[in-house]
């Protein structure tokens, strides 16, 4: 598909005002996205955990006006005004406006509230603009006739994209590929699919244990980063080896290859930082604990014999990944030794989810 194809014909029908509510969760990256070219479009592919429990809760509420200048819209995080939010809305509508017709027509509410803590260090831009995004199709679908789901699925991830990179991974789950790459069937930069291929037993059901090392606001934001792999001296190479990782990553999940998948996933998320400290400005995300934290998991995974591994975003947090089987052990040994680590104590303890969800009035 092209982004032409997401351009809506007329619509059929009209409405004058009404809400949805979805609820769509967070992810985290398995094989890195560092990197974009014009219009959000990856530099490399990369392939996402859905969250289950770590997700936002979005009601969009709109009624039409007179006007049609402007877009109109007002935010609420918890119930409370966010005025600090409506540039990045902005810049979000205006990326969108071609491919929704409709959104100078409505006054927009956005209430949103998030079932992990504020800046927490959690990819809230994922889970928050795929979860306004699917809001928006869903008053797109009154609007036109015969909308598939298969459509409605692709355009939400598309736009979702748009808001925020990483978030058209959040839309479906439990593994979404965003990037195309060349054994993956489907696989497009412009949205997010399902992984298509074989994924062994080892793989279900997977845990996700955050470690909030570091709450605070990030010294460098993921948008100013992203732009500093333009003339990064080792960009080229790092795009090739994601794609080569991701074609490893095949062979990993139909074998059911753990200590294959800890490796590959720990190095691709020190190459993510390693980005970070050789770019020009460099700079560090991760904390002295992030240090700590990663030394604990490497000599309890030894003297274990575990398959526990970890990833981590653009950030100090820090992901634990283990399967299902190694449950009971790794949380005893996350609360023995790793909480220590944790801002306050706080760690959040998530698994494999399988996307969005619409929340019916």
């Amino acid at each position: 598909m092209s982004p032409d194809d997401f351009i809506p014909q007329p619509y059929s029908f009209s409405i004058d005002n009404g809400s949805f509510t979805w609820s769509s969760p967070s992810n985290i990256a398995l094989v890195k996205y560092w990197g974009k070219k014009d219009n959000q479009i990856p530099e490399n592919p990369s392939i996402s955990f859905t969250l289950d429990h770590c997700k936002t809760i979005t009601t969009l509420s709109f009624s039409k006006k007179t006007s049609t200048d402007d877009f109109s819209f007002e935010v609420l995080l918890d119930g409370e005004q966010k005025d600090d939010f409506k540039p990045k809305i902005k810049t979000f509508f205006k990326r969108i406006e071609n491919y929704l017709s409709f959104l100078k027509d409505y006054h927009f509410t956005i209430e949103t509230s998030n079932t992990f803590p504020h800046s927490s260090g959690i990819a809230s831009s994922a889970s928050g603009m795929s979860a306004l995004a699917l809001c928006l199709m869903s008053i797109e679908k009154e609007l036109s006739e015969g909308m598939s789901t298969d459509y409605f699925t692709k355009k939400a991830s598309f736009l979702a994209r748009l808001g925020s990179g990483s978030a058209c991974r959040s839309i479906e789950g439990d593994l979404i590929v965003w990037g195309a790459h060349e054994q993956i069937q489907g696989s497009s930069d412009l949205y997010g699919v399902k992984y298509p291929l074989k994924v062994h037993a080892n793989f279900k059901n997977f845990q996700d244990t955050i470690l909030l090392v570091d709450k605070g606001e990030k010294q460098v934001s993921s948008t100013v980063g992203h732009n500093l792999m333009h003339g990064h001296p080792f960009a080229k190479n790092r795009f090739n080896q994601a794609h080569a990782n991701l074609s490893k990553l095949t062979k990993i999940f139909e074998l059911g290859d753990l200590d294959a998948f800890v490796n590959l996933v720990e190095s691709e998320a020190l190459t993510l930082h390693a980005m970070m400290m050789t770019s020009m400005p460099y700079f560090i995300l991760m904390k002295p604990n992030t240090l700590e934290i990663i030394n604990k998991i490497w000599a309890y995974r030894i003297a274990n014999g575990s398959k526990v591994c970890f990833t981590l975003d653009a950030g100090a947090n820090v992901h634990v990944l283990y399967p299902e089987n190694e449950q009971e052990n790794v949380l005893k040994f996350i609360k023995n030794e790793l909480v220590a680590y944790c801002q306050n104590g706080q760690y959040i303890c998530d698994q494999i989810g399988f996307g969005a969800n619409q929340i019916q009035e």
